[in-house]
């Protein structure tokens, strides 16, 4: 059984693990993750992204979480915390991703349980996320207890330039 580790990152520790999260990302897009990005996007292409969201940690408007299989970064998720005033009780869930090489092993539970961890410490209680409609991060949402909201038709493009639609989720976490 490998070792698994998930943990909260800094700025300066997501700093440094740029090359493994670009890694990250890169492979999910690469494999038909619709996160914003289009194909081909290889690691390089998404360092300025995970730049961004070392800088968003450091104004603490974003908690970055990783999921690590024997020392190596495998997994991540977001929980964003920048809302507007009247939202100060909400977060969004952003970017959940698990390399292919590492899939099966329960890290996307992991992570969103640490997510909502971390959500309830920081006092957020409805948590929202978006997801391609039909790809199979859709059903896991619906595994893990989110509820679906609605769909928007042609929304976003998947990363071979398709239109796809988006299902919008949110989930209501215990004090």
């Amino acid at each position: 059984m490998p070792d698994v580790t998930i943990r909260v990152l800094t700025e300066e520790q997501a700093r440094a693990a740029l090359p493994a999260l670009a890694d990250v990302l890169s492979d999910c897009v690469e494999g038909g993750a619709s996160v914003g990005f289009m194909q081909p996007y290889p690691p390089q292409a998404a360092v300025p992204f995970w730049e961004g969201v070392a800088a968003a940690i450091g104004r603490d408007e974003t908690v970055l979480l990783v999921a690590e299989v024997d020392g190596r970064a495998v997994g991540t998720v977001q929980l964003g915390l920048a809302t507007m005033p009247n939202q100060p009780h909400r977060a969004d869930i952003k970017k959940l991703l698990v390399h292919r090489d590492a899939r099966g092993l329960g890290l996307a539970r992991g992570l969103m349980e640490h997510a909502e961890a971390e959500a309830r410490k920081r006092g957020r209680r409805v948590l929202v996320l978006d997801t391609a409609t039909g790809e199979p991060a859709e059903a896991i949402y619906e595994r893990f207890g989110w509820l679906r909201a609605g769909v928007v038709p042609d929304y976003a493009l998947m990363p071979d330039g398709r239109y796809c639609a988006t299902t919008f989720f949110y989930k209501h976490l215990a004090a």
